[in-house]
């Protein structure tokens, strides 16, 4: 493998020795980020496309497919034994609020393009195509988060637990709510998501202010990304 991959470098570079495009490399574009890289299991595969930046951990037969991305930000990101994060997943960990790692245990499913912010997913998990876990939200062994549902922060989900298609489960002990339901703004403002994602305690009726807040808050710590090297291009 290691050949062929250096023959198919030096084709692309032609006779001038340039490289007119990027060759992808085998375990995915792996991205050291606040000094930490990422490490994969020898066992583990992680496809061409994938994104590992900082302190990730890819464990024993695991698997990361095309596009996803894992970006432990200033905390960490933990794929247990035999865990599958599909296509266009995005975990992401972060430390702006406390530290906040996403903790993927053994044998869970992460359907494509779902989303995974600083939560802990238990054993057994399956996370359907675009679901969302928001942050310091933990997802019982077994459970189940539905096609396009929404984990809210700090919801705790039990053991094999189904959340349906497009609810929105919050609160401990957790309770399930429609989308059209009356009371679900009132719901989600009792989560205090700003705080919790982001530390910011700008009222939940200044939303320009508490916006404003948050981006400032992301600008920050997105733009560490500027010393950020790529670990795995020779």
């Amino acid at each position: 493998m290691a050949n062929a991959t250096s023959e198919i470098r030096q084709h692309a570079r032609g006779r001038s020795g340039e490289n007119p495009f990027m060759i992808a490399e085998p375990q995915g574009v792996r991205i050291r980020h606040r000094g930490r890289e990422p490490k994969v299991h020898p066992t583990a595969y992680v496809a061409p496309t994938a994104t590992l930046v900082g302190d990730v951990r890819v464990g024993p037969r695991a698997r990361v497919m095309y596009g996803a991305v894992l970006d432990a930000e200033g905390s960490r990101i933990e794929v247990g034994e035999a865990a599958v994060i599909c296509e266009n997943a995005v975990l992401r960990g972060s430390a702006v609020a406390g530290d906040q790692p996403v903790l993927v245990d053994d044998h869970v499913f992460v359907g494509p393009h779902a989303t995974l912010l600083g939560c802990e997913v238990g054993r057994c998990v399956y996370v359907a195509t675009t679901a969302t876990v928001l942050q310091s939200a933990r997802l019982g062994a077994g459970s189940v988060v539905a096609v396009g549902a929404l984990v809210h922060a700090r919801t705790v989900v039990p053991d094999e637990y189904f959340v349906p298609p497009y609810t929105v489960a919050l609160d401990v002990p957790v309770r399930l709510l429609a989308p059209g339901d009356p009371g679900l703004a009132e719901a989600v403002r009792r989560v205090g998501f700003a705080q919790v994602a982001f530390g910011v305690d700008a009222e939940w009726t200044d939303r320009i202010s508490r916006y404003e807040h948050i981006a400032e808050v992301r600008v920050a710590e997105f733009g560490a990304h500027a010393d950020d090297e790529v670990a795995n291009l020779g």
